[in-house]
């Protein structure tokens, strides 16, 4: 009789290969057995890939980069649209931080790396951050993503929004932190598809929407109201924007600014912001009134006349620095550049 035992033995060294050995054991139980003594036979198999992958899996450090440059100065901010390379940018914030901050890994991977698009990551968030027991995260999530897949515009303007934030504001520390905590830009992202649904006749969600905004951020922007890119709300808090305000290009307004009507008359009746504009904290504009392209408001001021281009307004009521037959003009863009107070030698001796 001929009995045959085999034993498998794996062995592991490296995840990348391994090594199985087969043991073949042979016993011949007849008579003849001092003409065969039992033979044992080793067979290894070459090295090859591993069949299955491994579970558990550290999480590689981010790998940050620095920003394609832009060819033209003066569109720098609105003519950046790599969302691809900006996308990779934030996913590799995240897989930092979730590695140096465990406490956030679960919190970083269900909002930024688990999605495959800045798109999805945004409605995913957003969606979150505006859901309440009667209108629901998942109807707010499709919503969202629908309207980035409708206008494609409203990627481009979030790529904007989010390197003016990060070139303008020294608090900003990464552009994942900015999508995930910055009010003001959250709250721009969701009035901007507050405005197409406003655009679309969809009114009654376009202005449900708007509630949801002004309660959770406390920012009230009317969905008719049009806003470029590369636009900036700093801090946000107790910004009021009306029904037929426009806001132009590479704008910076920082917390409880007002562009206001006078009255209860209707049409046309809200500020225009041009390109460029920087608004200080608690300024006040009413009316349809044009702020030329460049110009900077003061903290505190209310504007009630239009303002020309390269100009600064301040007080209350404003009043152009320089005065009114030759104001001084400034060669820098206020909107970029966030200078709030070099103005202040022209315009007055006050010393404290």
């Amino acid at each position: 009789m001929l009995q045959i035992t085999c034993n498998s033995h794996a062995t592991s060294k490296a995840p990348s290969s391994y090594t199985n050995k087969i043991t073949i054991t042979l016993t011949l139980s007849s008579q003849n057995r001092p003409h065969f003594s039992n033979h044992t036979l080793k067979l290894t198999q070459p090295q090859q890939p591993p069949q299955t992958t491994t579970l558990h899996r550290t999480m590689p450090t981010g790998e940050l980069r620095s920003p394609p440059k832009s060819t033209n100065n003066s569109t720098a901010v609105i003519g950046f649209e790599d969302e691809g390379w900006l996308w990779s940018q934030i996913k590799a914030e995240a897989r930092r931080d979730a590695e140096s901050e465990p406490a956030l890994a679960s919190y970083l991977y269900s909002t930024i790396l688990s999605h495959a698009s800045l798109e999805r990551s945004l409605s995913f968030h957003l969606g979150n951050k505006l859901c309440s027991s009667t209108l629901l995260s998942t109807l707010l999530y499709d919503l969202f993503l629908n309207a980035f897949a409708t206008d494609p515009s409203l990627s481009s303007a979030a790529v904007a929004d989010l390197r003016a934030a990060r070139e303008r504001d020294p608090a900003c520390i990464s552009y994942s932190h900015c999508l995930l905590n910055y009010k003001g830009f959250l709250a721009c992202q969701a009035h901007r598809v507050s405005h197409l649904l406003w655009r679309q006749a969809r009114r009654p969600l376009a202005l449900a929407l708007h509630s949801r905004v002004a309660d959770v951020f406390a920012v009230d922007i009317h969905p008719a109201a049009r806003i470029g890119k590369g636009v900036l709300f700093d801090h946000a808090t107790g910004v009021v924007v009306g029904e037929t305000a426009v806001i132009g290009n590479n704008v910076s307004i920082l917390h409880h600014v007002t562009l206001g009507g006078t009255g209860k008359v209707g049409g046309d009746r809200h500020p225009k912001i041009g390109d460029g504009v920087l608004i200080g904290a608690g300024a006040t504009i009413l009316g349809n009134v044009k702020i030329g392209e460049g110009a900077k408001i003061g903290a505190g001021s209310v504007v009630l006349i239009d303002v020309p281009p390269r100009t600064t307004a301040v007080g209350n009521p404003a009043r152009l620095v320089g005065g009114k037959e030759k104001p001084s003009q400034h060669e820098d863009v206020p909107g970029e550049s966030m200078d709030h107070t070099s103005f202040i030698s022209e315009w007055s001796d006050y010393i404290i």
